[in-house]
């Protein structure tokens, strides 16, 4: 949910928030938790709808009824990447700071998806009037994605609403405030989400007619504009929803409620829109952050069949600086509020963002390797924030060298299986992966390489043969067969 921030040129810091604090501090997040309240104005959500109820101790479906995520072959797809994004720019030079060199190295790590942010007050900064000088500027980021093989997860991003408030997002055109009071907070930008005006926009966004049919329509234009680009796998909807609290409510119980009374809907009416131009893209859907904090999400069912959860992956103390705890629990409550979802609903979970501010600090290699072990138990994969050069957040030192422990995220992996998984694992101590399935009727399976200082050495057990193509190796199988994959360093071997 960063704002603002100087990212993906060499040299230029990556920052999520406006300053290098992180998005929000530990105490405020917290605080806001606890007894944040703001009194509700004359706009009240509809009351259609309520918050599904939280699942009862003991109920949980356990993630392995979680669906994973598939290709037209049937295959299982596991998608690995980060988040490209140009917030600096806007108007006549919007996008200028993505480069065809992300998108190479992003390939040349063994990486194969990116989160393209993209930004409503870019693409109509009056209403009804489309950028065509925009368009063609997504055109050639995926023409670059298609050329490196990166699929690409196309993002309706918004922090703090949009340019009404300093930031970017939903167009000052369509910011309605009733002329409540905003205040900047620039030192802990997330809590400007809390200010009455934001809250009353979010509002006006869910409950006006003219602005419901407004973003149907910027999604059309998007949708029909990429439908059948070979590069995009998916839409996701909209950034990091929020919305306005009520009088006496805590913001746990306010997120469900907004989540299930004015999000699911929107949601609903966007797949309807899309689905008008474009029958078979993903669509990714988000809860509030409050997930980030282990609140259950109060979403209910998006009636499409091709929907995928996305949540994100924050910690407000590691936001804010901290360093790891791993004895306070932190990724096993938020792998158990994450899973409830995509659970109940049987859809696949791909984590849109995810990534701490410091990864110096001496916990940070074990939250990398629990992290990444938590995310492979239920997901269908990540993007990280955020591919560029620099510091801060950035993946990328100034040189194009990992940052300090973000090397462990380019690890072997198995972008598609053709069959079913039985197993899939890395040992980040040892440096060995290993796939387990069995083979399908159709398709390839393919097993993405990292680059490395050593050769890799695979080997193959079951009626299987594998060919090594560049950064990847491919295995064709007997349908039925048990195969087992093994990947570490040394030379290659069938």
């Amino acid at each position: 949910m960063p704002k603002l921030i100087p990212a993906v040129t060499p040299g230029r810091v990556g920052l999520r928030g406006r300053t290098r604090t992180g998005r929000v501090l530990a105490s405020t997040v917290t605080a806001v938790l606890a007894s944040f309240v703001l009194v509700a104005g004359a706009l009240a959500p509809a009351a259609d709808a309520r918050p599904a109820p939280p699942d009862r101790p003991g109920t949980h479906r356990p993630a392995d009824v979680i669906p994973r995520l598939t290709d037209d072959q049937g295959r299982v797809l596991t998608l690995r990447g980060w988040n490209v994004a140009d917030k600096a720019n806007s108007g006549d030079q919007a996008l200028s700071a993505i480069t065809e060199k992300q998108f190479r190295d992003l390939r040349a790590r063994g990486f194969g998806l990116a989160r393209l942010l993209v930004f409503w007050d870019d693409l109509e900064p009056r209403r009804g009037h489309y950028s065509t000088a925009y368009l063609r500027r997504i055109d050639r980021i995926l023409d670059w994605a298609r050329k490196y093989d990166i699929q690409v997860l196309i993002d309706a991003h918004q922090d703090v609403f949009g340019p009404a408030f300093g930031s970017r997002g939903i167009p000052a055109w369509a910011t309605r405030t009733d002329g409540l009071p905003f205040t900047p907070h620039p030192d802990d930008w997330f809590s400007e989400y809390f200010e009455p005006a934001v809250q009353r926009a979010f509002t006006h966004l869910y409950e006006d007619p003219d602005l419901q049919r407004a973003q149907a329509r910027m999604w059309q234009v998007l949708a029909a504009r990429y439908a059948h680009h070979p590069a995009v796998i998916g839409y996701d909807l909209i950034n990091e929803p929020m919305g306005e609290m009520r009088e006496g409510e805590d913001l746990a119980t306010a997120a469900r409620r907004i989540e299930a009374r004015q999000i699911t809907p929107m949601y609903n009416r966007l797949a309807r829109a899309i689905r008008s131009v474009d029958r078979s893209t993903w669509l990714f859907v988000e809860p509030t952050p409050i997930v980030g904090e282990g609140v259950p999400t109060g979403l209910g069912a998006v009636a499409d069949r091709r929907t995928v959860y996305s949540p994100h992956f924050y910690n407000a103390a590691m936001e804010a600086g901290g360093d790891y705890d791993p004895s306070a629990g932190w990724v096993e409550a938020y792998e158990d509020a994450v899973t409830r979802y995509p659970a109940r609903y049987r859809v696949p979970i791909v984590v849109g963002e995810w990534g701490p501010l410091n990864n110096t600090l001496p916990n940070m290699g074990r939250f990398y390797r629990d992290a990444m072990s938590s995310l492979s138990r239920y997901s269908s994969g990540w993007a990280g924030w955020v591919w560029c050069y620099g510091g801060g957040y950035c993946a990328l030192d100034a040189s194009g060298a990992f940052a300090k422990n973000k090397e462990r995220t380019a690890t072997p992996y198995a972008p598609a299986v053709a069959g079913t998984v039985r197993s899939d694992t890395y040992d980040d101590t040892a440096g060995v992966y290993r796939l387990a399935y069995t083979a399908g009727r159709r398709g390839v399976t393919e097993i993405s390489l990292p680059s490395a200082t050593g050769a890799w050495r695979i080997s193959v057990t079951g009626d299987a043969r594998a060919r090594r193509d560049g950064g990847q190796v491919l295995v064709r199988a007997r349908p039925g067969s048990r195969v087992t994959v093994t990947v570490a360093q040394g030379a290659f071997r069938k």
